[in-house]
């Protein structure tokens, strides 16, 4: 039976929270720990913050395209709108095979939290069965419980990130149980940046720069934002202030989780998973280990067991997000139209068989090492994300050509780029010189891992085949300024009416709101 996918059904604060928590996600509740290994302190803490840049310049270039004109059909379908249908069919299938590898890579992150608690006593396959079977029950429920579900696990995530956060800094400064101020110590002994078989600081170039692949990874989920715009009740208000404010979150728990990180875990702990290989029982998030080292008793399993309750919910949210994104490719018509069949809740059942499949790579990890099996799939999503990001700038830097060739009144923009095309032209060039030379330790050390070379880079030769080969087969071509549809489903009202209309509509709210709704429509609603 097909029906339409439900519409509208979660309310602004309950999305920009689902946002955010999906963006907290594996990459740093346990990728950071990966990081913090092969960089240091200072390495892992500059590469946060250089990648952290660029996504906020990725995040307002489609901020600003979906404020304008929103669309169902995300970055794909601004690439085929403004640049290329070629580009929009390749931008589709990179954003898909993100969440498809996101799924299982989180299912193996799972495996390696529960590692913790039970060591090899227990096979991952069977933690990746459970889990598996978790994602799938909470997949098959309606949007609207779907929904709540994620908010209320985000809204947790992000406490208790935020309680960790302020937990790590009363360490730091001598706070914890044994008094002990680590302040800065971490960064002398063993030093600020990981070891590197190449000695002087070209060895330690190389080492931060390759690991800069475990900071793109944490920021991956950043442009989720643009994902359910369509959803909200006022498009254009909802996003102008759901870019700043999102990243603004993001951006500084990321920084300050890094920071702290990096004063009160030293890198070469054997606690940690990825620091060592015989200590079967070492935690794989790094704020478990700050915790330990700490001596706080009973704390470091409390937020074991949240951690791996999150890393279950975010890949519930890449699994539903990859359902979704190819179900939207399906309706675009460069998909099979089999795919846009839906059961009687709407949810495309058929759509769902995909993920599902690629679900089952996580049980790599009974044949290989678990924290193999979980840098390789961390490094095909790396890739894919980061060329979703080319494809989201290039489409910017076109738009804003189209803007200017067409005359288009700023008063039509509820939110612009603060670089314009500017921000995205250094953006562009940057990302595409890092997915370039992003496995250059390979090419420095004594021995060539084709298998790293290959999760590495697999993702540019499919990318420029879906380009190409689209083109080739369909007969498209570029989209000129002069042409690009700056019309369709963009607001002739200017944006200033639609902002007083929206600030009257929260007067009277605020006005009618009573008792804790009252306070938290006053304080608190900014926050989510």
């Amino acid at each position: 039976m097909d029906k339409p996918l439900e519409h509208k059904i979660l309310k602004n604060h309950r999305l920009g929270i689902i946002v955010i928590g999906s963006a907290l996600s594996t990459g740093l509740l346990v990728g950071s720990g990966f990081g913090l290994v092969r960089s240091g302190p200072a390495g892992i803490l500059l590469n946060y913050s250089i990648i952290g840049f660029v996504a906020f310049l990725v995040l307002s270039a489609l901020g600003e395209m979906s404020s304008f004109a929103p669309m169902p059909t995300g970055a794909g379908g601004y690439a085929s709108r403004f640049v290329d249908p070629a580009l929009g069919f390749a931008t589709g299938y990179c954003n898909a095979l993100k969440y498809l590898l996101s799924t299982p890579n989180h299912l193996v992150a799972a495996s390696l939290i529960m590692k913790f608690w039970v060591g090899d006593t227990i096979k991952s396959s069977a933690i990746v069965t459970v889990a598996l079977i978790v994602v799938l029950i909470i997949n098959l429920i309606t949007l609207k419980a779907f929904g709540e579900f994620q908010f209320w696990l985000a809204l947790l995530k992000m406490t208790l990130l935020c309680g960790t956060i302020i937990l790590m800094l009363v360490v730091a400064l001598g706070g914890g149980p044994n008094r002990d101020r680590l302040g800065f110590r971490y960064w002398k002994n063993p030093g600020a940046f990981a070891g590197f078989d190449t000695s002087g600081p070209r060895g330690r170039f190389y080492r931060a720069w390759s690991t800069m692949v475990h900071a793109a990874y944490a920021f991956g989920g950043t442009e989720l934002v643009g994902v359910p715009i369509t959803e909200r009740k006022n498009p254009r208000t909802a996003m102008a202030g759901a870019v700043r404010l999102t990243f603004l979150r993001i951006f500084s728990i990321f920084i300050l989780s890094i920071f702290l990180l990096g004063m009160v875990v030293p890198y070469d702990t054997p606690k940690l998973a990825f620091a060592s290989s015989s200590h079967t029982t070492a935690a794989a998030s790094p704020f478990v280990v700050a915790v330990e080292l700490a001596n706080i008793k009973g704390l470091d399993h409390v937020i074991n067991g949240l951690m791996l309750i999150f890393i279950t919910a975010t890949s519930t949210t890449d699994f539903f997000l990859a359902t979704r994104t190819i179900y939207g490719i399906a309706l675009d018509g460069k998909a099979p139209a089999i795919l846009t069949r839906t059961n009687s809740r709407g949810t495309p059942v058929l759509t769902a068989v995909i993920p599902f499949l690629f679900s089952l790579l996580a049980y790599m990890s009974m044949s290989s090492n678990t924290k193999t099996v979980f840098s390789y799939l961390m490094e095909m999503v790396v890739g894919f994300s980061v060329l979703t990001w080319i494809s989201i700038l290039t489409t910017h830097i076109a738009f804003c050509k189209a803007v200017k060739v067409q005359n288009i009144p700023s008063d039509r923009f509820a939110y612009r780029a603060p670089f314009r095309e500017w921000g995205s032209m250094a953006a562009l060039a940057f990302l595409c010189i890092f997915n370039l030379s992003k496995g250059s330790e390979l090419f420095t050390g004594k021995e060539f891992n084709y298998r790293i070379f290959i999760v590495q880079y697999i993702g540019i030769p499919f990318y420029l085949v879906c380009i190409f080969g689209y083109k080739i087969h369909q007969g498209t071509r570029r989209v000129r300024s002069t042409e690009a549809d700056l019309s369709t489903g963009v607001c002739p009202i200017p944006f200033d009416e639609e902002k007083a209309q929206k600030k009257e509509e929260d007067r009277i709210k605020l006005a009618s709101a009573t008792g804790l709704k009252r306070v938290y429509r006053r304080f608190l609603s900014w926050i989510f």
